[in-house]
């Protein structure tokens, strides 16, 4: 049985998944971001139990398709910028409609009516959060940032850092506290900004 949970960014969610499975008995093929498949069938009360478990965690079980679509969507941008060596070097609309079997424009319309936002602002947000992180991280130059991150040049990267940050790269660099965000909150439109 698969199981979809929303806000699953990272290992440390997967372990936070595993660790409530197996208080509830339940064993899992696979646990992936944004998604779990497991061995037995959920009874009405484990669905609970494994709910309430998960929130206390900042996660959510998923029931509506529209929503797990959005979550599928958001993983693969996520292990993507985050935790993949290798930029994509294909056109990502296309990626993202064979990795998820889906139309892109079908996709990018209900993406942009939940989130508030689009795709590529949301591929954007990530990219430059993992941007920060690699110069924090002080062990690539700004054109291997560049490179890495698929951009077509040190310019262009700038140019966006510049535009979402308010800040050049070298300028980020030489900050005494430089600000990171925690993954599950890139891309989320303030509580009072969201539409209805």
């Amino acid at each position: 049985m698969k199981i979809f949970i929303k806000n699953m960014v990272s290992n440390r969610c997967k372990l936070v998944v595993k660790e409530e499975l197996r208080k509830l008995g339940l064993h899992f093929i696979v646990v992936d971001l944004g998604e779990v498949e497991i061995m037995e069938d959920l009874t009405a009360e484990q669905r609970e139990q494994l709910r309430e478990a998960l929130q206390v965690s900042g996660l959510e079980l998923m029931d509506d398709k529209r929503a797990v679509l959005i979550e599928k969507i958001k993983t693969v941008i996520i292990e993507m910028v985050h935790h993949s060596d290798e930029m994509i070097k294909v056109n990502f609309s296309d990626y993202l409609s064979e990795k998820l079997k889906h139309d892109y424009t079908y996709m990018a319309n209900l993406f942009s009516e939940i989130q508030g936002m689009t795709i590529a602002q949301f591929i954007i947000s990530h990219k430059i959060e993992r941007i920060k992180e690699l110069i924090i991280y002080d062990e690539l130059n700004i054109t291997e940032i560049a490179w890495k991150m698929n951009y077509s040049s040190v310019a262009h990267l700038s140019n966006q850092f510049k535009k979402v940050t308010g800040l050049s790269p070298s300028h980020f660099k030489q900050l005494k506290e430089r600000r990171r965000s925690p993954l599950e909150e890139i891309g989320m439109v303030p509580q009072n900004q969201q539409q209805i």
